[in-house]
């Protein structure tokens, strides 16, 4: 008798909130990777840490592409579960591996070529330039073990299965917190590298995630398998790959560009604007990162039961997930509102910064239940298939509504303007959302 998922019988909020926890703990440690790089880099010197942060966007950038690949293969494998077709979700493993081996090795070669333009746009002090190019030369390797690890987490996450993947990563973070230290100041007896150890400590921690991440799914049993007898690329799973993967690429990508147009409006006030900012960003950074897992929970479940064509179950998934989202995002506006003078302190805030940061922040974290409803309707659109409605959600959040209303608004009200942006332009994505919702009902795949 075969043996039912548990993502088509478990209860849904016991299963969202189980399938949810372990990739959330998972982003959590990938978030690790570069905040234990600036904690001990900043012990070397300013100029150090100052190198570290310039390359955080190019990090982002192909952390992001990696989510991409993982995020496409995740719903494919689980949409395949679904309709019980076993060999294409073990022909999709097959094909998630070559791509995203093959996709790391081109990302590594395109990022060593924009290196030095890249580096010498945003400083021209040769001493941070020089410390750059030394810890970025080396991170560069950390591309293919990134997108190889990060797909096979998402291969396995695509059967049900999160607690694995969330394991080797831990692996990984763990390794690179005992080398940092070792490889940067040259403990134990090896050398001190300075600022390229914490970059070989990096590429080490990936490279153990992605072996033991290989070792989980060629030597453990799992519910796919790589498939080599008989196996044929097929551009049509490829393609189907990008595509899938593509809002979540947009959703990862989109915060590095919104940080620096942000940033583009605040520079014209002061500086201390700009900082302001900075520091939020981090905050923010842990609500979406909380936002991110509990998606990275539901897209399975959904593309599962879309798989199965149980449409009463795919529209629970989406109920429940949202549902869970304004709980875990309204507990963070509590927080924000009722200790913003305190929690800005960890940032040494000055006077000056809490004159308008306080206010600033009890306004922006607002945002964030509008962010968590925008979020998972355009997850549920990604997992139906419908990427070109997700796509467009994720850039209307950050990108299409977003900066004309801080340009408008910042006219008209000055500073003041730009935090009341992201509110307005979270609270007008909810609406286009939930039209898009109603306009376009499940269609499933037999039916079109």
């Amino acid at each position: 008798m075969e043996r039912l998922n548990k993502m088509e019988t478990k209860p849904m909020v016991p299963l969202i909130v189980s399938m949810s926890v372990p990739p959330l703990i998972s982003m959590f440690m990938q978030f690790t990777y570069n905040f234990v790089d600036c904690m001990f880099v900043s012990w070397l010197s300013q100029d150090a840490l100052t190198a570290v942060s310039l390359a955080f966007p190019l990090t982002t950038l192909m952390l992001a592409m990696s989510i991409w690949v993982g995020v496409g293969v995740n719903v494919l494998i689980a949409k395949s579960l679904g309709q019980k077709n076993q060999e294409k979700a073990d022909s999709v493993v097959s094909h998630g591996l070559i791509l995203s081996a093959v996709f790391g090795v081109f990302l590594t070669v395109a990022v060593a070529v924009i290196l030095k333009p890249f580096f010498r746009a945003f400083t021209k002090d040769p001493v941070i330039y020089r410390l750059a190019m030394e810890y970025m030369g080396v991170c560069i390797l950390m591309q293919v073990p990134n997108m190889v690890h990060i797909c096979i987490q998402k291969i396995i996450q695509g059967t049900g299965n999160m607690i694995a993947p969330m394991w080797f990563q831990l692996a990984g973070v763990g390794l690179n917190f005992v080398l940092d230290p070792i490889l940067i100041f040259g403990y134990f007896g090896f050398p001190a590298l300075g600022i390229r150890g914490a970059a070989v400590s990096t590429v080490c921690g990936y490279t153990l995630s992605m072996l033991l991440a290989f070792y989980v799914l060629l030597f453990q049993k799992q519910k796919v398998k790589v498939q080599t007898r008989g196996f044929r690329l097929d551009t049509g799973i490829l393609r189907d790959i990008f595509a899938s993967g593509f809002p979540s690429f947009i959703m990862n990508a989109l915060g590095a560009l919104m940080t620096y147009f942000t940033n583009a409006f605040l520079v014209t006030y002061s500086m201390t604007a700009v900082a302001f900012f900075g520091a939020y960003f981090k905050l923010q950074q842990v609500v979406i990162m909380t936002l991110n897992g509990l998606v990275q929970g539901c897209v399975p479940v959904m593309s599962y039961n879309y798989g199965a064509r149980n449409e009463k179950r795919l529209k629970q998934s989406l109920s429940c997930g949202t549902t869970i989202g304004v709980i875990l995002t309204g507990i963070s506006i509590v927080l924000l509102w009722s200790f913003p003078r305190q929690i800005l302190t960890i940032f040494q805030a000055s006077e000056e910064m809490m004159s308008f940061g306080v206010g600033a922040l009890k306004i922006m974290c607002t945002s964030y239940v509008f962010a968590a409803i925008a979020t998972m309707i355009a997850s549920y659109m990604q997992s139906i298939g419908k990427v070109k409605l997700s796509v467009l959600i994720n850039l209307l959040r950050q990108l299409g509504l977003l900066f004309p209303l801080m340009w408008a608004l910042s006219c008209r009200m000055g500073m003041s303007g730009i935090w009341c942006s992201f509110v307005l332009a979270e609270g007008l994505t909810v609406v286009v959302s939930l039209a898009l919702y109603g306009k376009y009902p499940v269609c499933f795949e037999s039916d079109r």
